[in-house]
């Protein structure tokens, strides 16, 4: 008789069922074939008792079999391992560890290394560089908790939580158009936006839209390494222009569209991701013509429009489309904190519609209640109150950080103050190397990062992007004392 008291292992502790622990070790049993095809099971009163369960337990788990399929019930006669199971060809690991099977991968498919990103496990005590997010612990989470309890309260809120339309909830959008085109000049309706969970959302839509094999972007010789490689995995070809102090230069991208055809542009016209400089009015306005006359589409990501420290902020280049060439992209991922993925693409109607429709295909709707959330914070002016109350904390941190950059590096690195964003762009003494300077930097506790990631183009500008906004006056003198020793080893050796 199969030895069933010392082959099932019954756990109290677990919180899974009883009856499911059993059931689950009995496919086991099955699969690795130790219980043969025909082979009958105890009755349930006898392994109940075998096993010191209640019956019911036993009785419940041949019921969960019965019903997968492993087993099938005669009157009469009993319950039986089901006979047509085909054998399941199992590798032999009974000389390996266990848990290589978890890694083992029994089938092809296409993996690309164009999406290889390098990714540090954090480790206590560290300080980690980053290329300018916010500071999550200014996130006005009591007021959004307060805004999502007060949704889920109301009596019809349950009709908001089935499938909806892929364009994103319609008082939302409505609500975001409104403030939009008051804040950003824009002239836009509700059909020309559609929500996204961020802004990387819309730049893959309007790739996979855009651009098939070989077909031509330009973007800077600098540029956002997310949207690079979201355009390389297309297998599109990247036409890169220099970008000098007013952005991207416009005259390249001209004679670029003289002997070829360009089916877009990418650009971050308020701070250029990752020099943070500011695309100048008449290269605006150069861009928009030469989008009109070429007939590409401008690809606009304005992903830290609110965040302007010496003046008001620029109007984008979508406030003076009236071609439609512009696709403007943004979210509040970096206003709010980045765990909302609330964004929006916004364009002509049809190809908002055809956004949306490919949208099904990749994440079939956005989260309900959460854009319901930020459609009465945005509407109540509370968005515009907390923009206001970090302005001036990040306004501050950025005036240390540049101050304490330049008192004790003047000549290690050279940088200009941003105008606004979260970030600096820092360029190293070409005497010296990041790559040094990360390796030391470790011995200090501090991770900089893939520092590489900023010159896909090989120009060997010797600059990262280095993030303030997430430190406060504290942690920004612990990073500078942390980079001062590293510097101190860099120059010593």
């Amino acid at each position: 008789m199969f030895p069933f008291i010392s082959t099932f292992n019954i756990d109290r502790s677990l919180h899974q069922a009883l009856y499911l622990q059993l059931a689950n070790q009995f496919i086991e049993l099955i699969k690795t074939r130790k219980l043969l095809p025909n082979t009958k099971l105890p009755s349930s009163r006898s392994l109940a008792a075998v096993l010191k369960v209640h019956r019911k337990t036993v009785v419940a788990c041949y019921e969960e079999l019965l019903l997968q399929g492993w087993v099938e019930s005669i009157p009469k006669k009993g319950t039986f391992v089901n006979a047509n199971l085909p054998e399941l060809q199992l590798q032999d690991y009974r000389n390996q560890n266990h848990f290589l099977k978890k890694d083992y991968v029994g089938f092809s498919f296409y993996k690309n290394d164009i999406l290889e990103r390098k990714t540090n496990a954090l480790q206590q005590n560290f300080m980690y560089l980053d290329d300018g997010v916010s500071d999550v612990r200014l996130t006005p989470i009591k007021d959004l908790a307060r805004i999502y309890r007060r949704i889920c309260n109301r009596k019809y809120i349950y009709k908001g939580m089935s499938y909806g339309t892929t364009l994103g909830n319609l008082k939302l959008r409505k609500t975001l158009v409104n403030y939009l085109n008051n804040t950003r000049g824009l002239n836009v309706n509700v059909d020309q936006l559609l929500i996204t969970r961020g802004s990387q959302m819309g730049i893959h839509l309007s790739a996979k839209l855009l651009l098939k094999e070989n077909d031509i972007i330009i973007v800077g010789d600098t540029n956002y390494i997310s949207a690079d490689i979201t355009f390389l995995n297309e297998k599109a070809n990247l036409k890169r222009v220099t970008v000098d102090e007013n952005g991207l230069q416009t005259h390249q991208i001209e004679n670029i569209c003289k002997t070829n055809t360009v089916k877009a542009v990418y650009v971050t016209s308020h701070h250029h991701h990752p020099t943070t400089v500011t695309l100048s009015a008449e290269r605006r306005i150069h861009l928009l013509n030469l989008a009109k006359t070429y007939n590409f589409a401008i690809i606009e990501d304005d992903y830290d429009f609110d965040f302007n420290y010496n003046h008001s902020p620029i109007l984008p280049l979508a406030s003076h489309d009236t071609n439609g060439n512009v696709i403007y992209i943004g979210s509040v991922c970096k206003t709010v904190a980045p765990v909302f993925r609330i964004g929006y693409l916004i364009a002509p109607k049809s190809f908002v519609n055809t956004a949306a429709n490919l949208r099904r295909y990749i994440d079939r709707q956005g989260d309900a209640l959460l854009e319901i959330t930020f459609e009465e914070f945005i509407k109540s002016g509370d968005l515009d109150r907390h923009i206001k109350k970090v302005m001036k904390i990040y306004k501050a941190r950025r005036d240390l950080f540049c101050s304490l950059l330049k008192k004790h590096f003047p000549t290690i690195f050279s940088f200009e103050v941003p105008i606004g964003g979260m970030a600096v762009w820092l360029t190293l003494d070409k005497k010296y190397s990041w790559s040094r300077i990360a390796e030391l930097a470790k011995k200090q506790k501090l991770e900089i990062g893939e520092w590489q990631r900023y010159d896909l183009a090989k120009n060997k500008h010797n600059a990262i992007r280095v993030g303030f906004a997430k430190f406060n006056e504290e942690e920004i003198k612990e990073l500078i004392f942390r980079l001062k020793n590293t510097i101190n080893q860099l120059i010593v050796k």
